[in-house]
């Protein structure tokens, strides 16, 4: 009889069983063991709960039970201690196979570190159902039952789940399991279930380690509350390398260059050698900033650390001198690269592209191509940004097609607006106006704006008015629309249009943000800003 009949028999045949005969007919293994477990932890039995009346043997070996390779592995090698009420670790393995529930019922009697043993067998196995299950219904609370369930969940990529538990125990584990959720919130970016980690920490009292506090300021450097990583960088004892990397990092991402490199001057001056990972940010800070001797100090820095370029920090310091206006220095960069890849092929055809060189564009894109390196998205948009600078309309209609016929790339809002830039600037005005209605991107401000661009340069005054009503009505609440509303009116001496715009623009209480322009004089930069405002810094 097989192990299935004989456990059907032996529940059927027990008086005020809570398994009913229409359970069980054609029923499968695994959805018997879901009923049965189900049932027995919620509502257990009288006399289940004395594990001598099943007079079951005290071991049953592995060969007879269906566990995959992976279970019976587990089984086999690791050690677990006996508990007095029985030996959990022989009736595991037969019991996530499924084969009986009558083993079931010695898992209701059994101690609490028997129980512990069996959340670190299910853990071992890939079976988190059931550990999970114990909290669900209040059976298991300590935090060493806790450890071992959000492991569990972690490794199995239940993260919102182990949160969740943590949360609703309201109990603190070890710094290492703190550690391993606060690593996967960062990893799988549930930066608002990292806050929810820390806040129970605060709450419960829980002093975290310096390990602890880099991961929190790693957390809030990803989640971009610069303030509090600020803050936890300062309360660091130790400050090592990834804190400062991380700080900076998210300092050059939100805008604030100034800032990052100010942490960089500190981090040098603490005595830490920079990496690759903090020059590739302080080549990010002083491409925004078009500080082009400074960014040479720095690379300088980086050739005396004798610290190696990768593709991440190469793709930066192109970036840095094409922003500079070096070219010449950026193409050496370039061909002393031991490494290339489509990333820094996209870089260098961009910055070509920001000059306006459209000749040396189209032919490193036919070599990128010869070097069989598949061109992204951001590789096409600079190739078409060049046709517009060329006024290269049949080969901007090419690589336009080209996107998705031969690489399966779907074109963005951004390639449609550059196409109709390129139509516009050509004086095929009407052409573009079609392209836009027929785009699947004529909901999208940015295309609406290209084509304005291209109607007030050839004096078109319908269409003119036509784009910027458009324009205007897809972002009403920005700012910079009403001003180039206004003045796409105000070139074509619509007067009253224009003191319409600025009359809403001043009900609204819209004020544009100042734009800026930043100039290198012999170490003294010089920011002019709107208004006639002057800030100079060193």
């Amino acid at each position: 009889m097989s192990a299935i009949s004989r456990m059907k028999n032996l529940v059927l045949q027990t008086t005020g069983s809570p398994f009913s005969s229409s359970y069980l007919p054609q029923t499968s293994p695994s959805a018997l063991f879901s009923v049965a477990s189900n049932s027995i932890l919620r509502n257990p039995p009288r006399f289940l709960q004395n594990p001598s009346l099943l007079r079951l043997k005290p071991a049953i070996s592995l060969r007879q039970t269906s566990c995959c390779s992976v279970q019976k592995q587990a089984l086999q090698t690791e050690s677990v201690p006996r508990t007095p009420s029985g030996e959990i670790h022989v009736i595991v393995g037969p019991m996530f196979a499924g084969k009986t529930t009558t083993l079931l019922r010695r898992v209701q009697s059994e101690r609490s570190n028997g129980r512990i043993q069996m959340i670190s067998k299910a853990s071992n196995c890939g079976i988190v159902g059931l550990g999970y299950r114990f909290f669900q219904v209040k059976l298991l609370i300590n935090n060493l039952q806790l450890d071992k369930t959000l492991k569990s969940l972690c490794f199995s990529g239940r993260l919102k789940e182990a949160v969740s538990l943590l949360y609703r125990t309201g109990l603190h584990v070890h710094p290492r399991t703190y550690a391993l959720l606060l690593q996967e919130c960062i990893f799988m970016k549930e930066y608002k279930s990292g806050r929810r980690i820390h806040a129970q920490m605060i709450v419960l009292g829980f002093v975290p380690n310096e390990y602890l506090k880099t991961k929190l300021l790693i957390l809030y450097a990803k989640l971009g509350d610069l303030g509090t990583a600020h803050i936890l960088l300062d309360k660091l004892v130790e400050k090592n390398l990834v804190s400062w990397n991380a700080l900076i990092a998210a300092y050059v991402q939100k805008g604030q260059a100034e800032v990052g490199l100010n942490l960089y001057n500190k981090m040098r001056q603490s005595g830490l050698i920079p990496d690759q990972f903090t020059f590739a940010s302080v080549f990010r800070a002083y491409a925004s900033l078009a500080t082009l001797e400074l960014g040479k100090q720095a690379h300088c820095v980086m050739i005396k650390c004798h610290i190696k370029g990768n593709l991440v920090v190469n793709s930066a310091l192109l970036d840095m001198y094409f922003k500079g206006s070096s070219l010449s220095d950026a193409q050496l960069v370039f061909d002393t690269s031991p490494y290339r890849n489509v990333i820094t092929w996209t870089a260098l055809i961009s910055g070509y592209g920001l000059h306006g060189r459209f000749v040396e564009v189209l032919d490193l894109f036919c070599r990128m191509k010869a070097e069989r390196f598949r061109p992204n998205y951001v590789t096409f948009l600079s190739v078409l940004s060049a046709c517009c600078h060329g006024g290269l309309v049949d080969e901007g209609w090419e690589y336009f097609l080209s996107m998705n016929r031969d690489y399966g790339i779907q074109p963005r809002a951004q390639h449609y607006a550059a196409m109709v830039d390129l139509l516009g600037r050509a004086g095929r005005l009407k052409e573009a106006y079609e392209f836009v209605l027929s785009s699947p991107y004529k909901e999208h401000s940015v295309i609406w704006g290209a084509l304005l661009a291209a109607c007030r340069s050839h004096g078109q005054t319908d269409l003119v008015k036509l784009a910027a009503e458009k324009y205007f009505e897809l972002e009403p609440e920005n700012a910079g629309k009403y001003v180039v509303l206004s003045n796409a009116y105000a070139s074509f001496g619509l007067w009253d249009d224009v003191a319409k715009v600025r009359a809403v623009m001043r009900e609204s209480g819209m004020i544009k943000e100042p734009a800026y322009s930043r100039i290198e004089r012999t170490n003294v930069h010089v920011q002019m800003i709107f208004l006639h405002k002057l800030i100079i810094w060193n």
